[in-house]
């Protein structure tokens, strides 16, 4: 069993049928949730007669959904959120009457109709008796849906509840676990390229108590971090200051200072892509003391003498290893498109993504959404204010397009990647 897999941040629906095997389920559910996915069940009526709706909860950590015409479920979740949020669907224990739906687009309960609802990749694990298995109508059923892209994993010959020994035994979960690892190791579409992610502000000392600061949340540089790791990508996130939790399956470091995350970066490298939406501050302060400034009656405010920090953009962007693409941020409050078009040919990147930052439309510190404009050498694409986790979606989905061109164009993979 591969207990190294590439699960992390990835989410997958399990459809839970009628039969004895449900309560291997039980233990798919553990491993997938060891490896690091977001697991979603839809228990049927079925599924129900053999395990509870308590023990899959307990293990999957959310609700268990089982009765489409619940106002409760469709209100919490409905069946077209179920069946689009997640990134693999997988039907274990598959019954015989559970495939003939899906094989005639029957949805007459809420698996079925979640299911047709679906535009998502759909593994079926079979379970039923060998003489089910072995009929006519199943093995048209069988045939049809494999036409329509359904994957079958098993089923296995061995000795039934019934007693009968055969064809029609559901596979252990060991190895629907390991067959949704392949799944997700050969589908991500960034599998093998490594990143690197700078997110949250940075803190520069005055005295040992205060700093000098800004209000960057991180919560945009996480999201990309984590959206960069759903499409398999190998990432360190360097952080700064920040209230958020790791993003699953994301090497994570914590720094204070923009020297901090300038070493920490340069630690990092050679990486292929690399995302810097972290606010680092311009300057820090020359002389901070190394004990607390105190106020004293009479005396003079003490005199801050600043210098300039390192660019950590431009830093990566002009290194001896420098990664195929350097994406950098440009948080303005006026005129932001022509500033990120300037920094962009000063820092030498190749996208800057700029928004326009205080103001009532788009806050952006802090908020949960985002309003930015992606910016390249040739183009100027304004995207609409989207929650951030979206912006990541869709800034990945450039990324991978990215790659994928520049793989077709370069035959001789990047130092990282052949790393």
């Amino acid at each position: 069993m591969t207990m190294t897999a590439p699960l992390a941040g990835r989410s997958v629906l399990l459809v839970i049928s009628g039969g004895i095997a449900a309560y291997k389920s039980l233990e798919l559910i553990r491993l997938l949730r060891k490896g690091g996915a977001e697991v979603r069940c839809i228990l049927t009526k079925g599924g129900s007669e053999f395990i509870t709706p308590l023990s899959v909860s307990a293990l999957s950590e959310h609700p268990v959904y089982t009765d489409l015409f619940s106002l409760k479920d469709e209100s919490e979740m409905g069946h077209i959120r179920l069946s689009r949020e997640a990134d693999l669907i997988l039907v274990a224990p598959s019954s015989a009457d559970l495939m003939a739906k899906m094989a005639n687009g029957i949805a007459d309960d809420l698996a079925s109709t979640t299911l047709l609802a679906s535009n998502k990749p759909i593994m079926v694990a079979p379970a039923m008796n060998p003489e089910m298995w072995a009929k006519a109508s199943t093995q048209r059923n069988i045939e049809t849906l494999k036409q329509d892209g359904v994957t079958f994993i098993g089923p296995a010959s061995g000795e039934m509840a019934c007693g009968e020994t055969g064809l029609g035994r559901m596979v252990e979960a060991e190895d629907l676990f390991d067959a949704i690892c392949s799944y997700f190791a050969v589908s991500a579409p960034l599998a093998g390229y490594r990143a690197l992610v700078t997110s949250g502000p940075t803190y520069e000392p005055i005295d040992p108590v205060r700093f000098i600061g800004n209000r960057s949340s991180g919560k945009q540089g996480h999201a990309i971090a984590a959206a960069l790791r759903r499409a398999g990508a190998d990432v360190t996130l360097v952080t700064g200051p920040v209230a958020l939790p790791h993003p699953v399956g994301v090497r994570t470091i914590h720094i204070e200072t923009a020297a901090e995350m300038l070493a920490a970066c340069e630690a990092v490298l050679p990486c292929d892509i690399a995302v810097c939406a972290a606010a680092v501050a311009d300057w820090r302060v020359e002389n901070a003391a190394d004990h607390k400034m105190k106020k004293r009656a009479g005396a003079m405010p003490p005199t801050l003498n600043f210098t300039e920090n390192p660019d950590i953009l431009a830093t990566i962007s002009a290194h001896k290893t420098r990664p195929q693409l350097v994406i950098g941020f440009a948080a303005e409050t006026e005129d932001a498109v022509s500033s990120a078009r300037e920094k962009l040919v000063r820092k030498g990147c190749d996208w800057i993504l700029a928004n326009q930052v205080g103001t009532t439309e788009n806050p952006a510190f802090g908020a949960d959404s985002n309003q930015v404009t992606l910016v390249t050498r040739s183009t100027t694409d304004p995207w609409p204010t989207l929650a951030k986790n979206e912006v990541a979606e869709r800034l990945v989905e450039r990324i991978v397009n990215f790659m994928k061109e520049t793989d077709q164009t370069n035959d001789q993979r990047s130092p990282a990647k052949a790393s």
